[in-house]
């Protein structure tokens, strides 16, 4: 179930993504930067191919089942001035998609699937392809309150996919700050603080389009100069100790099983384990991002 507007989208983005990966390609090779390696873009195309399988065979479901149901029994009659109507559900939802973002990482069984995304080393335009591929099953359940507001279920996927444009095209180490667009939008500075395992870094700039949401909520941590802070190191705070897309889809449901099973463990200890947030552990063995920041922060100003 496709849109024309959709259709339209993906004519527009297709050669703009060739166009602008092309130009990051060229800017790397003439500065000798390795922002790009044959293993990791392929696994990004990878990835991206089989999210978006999986969403377009689910999405009759959601926007022409479930979505639709909460639609037809909508709190309120849609906005029927067309100037209003879409930029007030952009609105919507880039806010509901911040707290999906949030939920991703901070609730331990969300981030196994959300951890996809996140395992790349490298960071550039492709990093935007790499997708949780299990996302789709669960990300229309943020949407259905915008649903019973009023917007059709099929003009919410439409601003979804367009404002993932922007949200993939912030994957980049070749712009720096763009002014007071800092201020309102999510941007490449933004989101390579979002892609950061350094402690300062971590579970910062949830946003896809707006940043205001960060700011508003306690999230927002602005890119600091290097003679500040450290270096943005992508990846994940425990490199995978294999690389191959199957692993990098299912370690984090294996380390949840194995947690699960150590010996001893009260409900509570699996109810963190498997629900609380990554990184908690009940031995001291593993750090959340707030105990790593704290650490961070304690070495810092002893």
């Amino acid at each position: 179930m496709s849109t024309a507007r959709e259709q339209l989208l993906i004519l527009i983005t297709t050669p703009l993504y060739l166009v602008v990966i092309g130009l990051e390609l060229f800017l790397s090779h003439l500065r000798k930067q390795k922002t790009y390696t044959w293993k990791d873009t392929l696994q990004n195309i990878y990835f991206m191919l089989l999210n978006t399988g999986l969403d377009l065979l689910f999405r009759i479901i959601y926007i022409g089942v479930i979505l639709s149901f909460f639609y037809d029994h909508r709190w309120i009659e849609s906005i029927p001035n067309s100037w209003i109507y879409w930029p007030v559900l952009i609105v919507f939802e880039d806010f509901m998609y911040y707290w999906l973002h949030r939920v991703d990482h901070y609730c331990r069984l969300f981030w196994a699937t959300h951890v996809t995304h996140h395992s790349s080393s490298q960071f550039n335009l492709t990093v935007g392809f790499r997708s949780s591929i299990l996302e789709p099953l669960y990300r229309f359940i943020y949407f259905i309150p915008i649903a019973l507001l009023g917007f059709q279920p099929v003009d919410i996927a439409f601003i979804y996919a367009a404002t993932q444009t922007w949200g993939i095209l912030v994957h980049t180490e070749k712009i720096g700050k763009l002014g007071w667009l800092e201020y309102i939008f999510v941007t490449p500075s933004h989101h390579r603080v979002h892609h950061g395992s350094n402690a300062k870094y971590l579970d910062r700039n949830m946003g896809m389009f707006l940043i205001i949401w960060d700011k508003l909520f306690g999230t927002f941590q602005p890119e600091l100069p290097a003679a500040e802070y450290q270096r943005v190191k992508y990846g994940l705070t425990r490199p995978l100790l294999k690389e191959d897309p199957v692993h990098i889809v299912v370690h984090e449901w294996k380390n949840i099983r194995a947690d699960l099973k150590k010996k001893g463990l009260t409900f509570k200890q699996k109810w963190n384990y498997l629900l609380g947030p990554p990184g908690w552990s009940h031995d001291g063995s593993s750090f959340t991002s707030t105990e790593l920041r704290a650490m961070e922060n304690e070495r810092n100003n002893p």
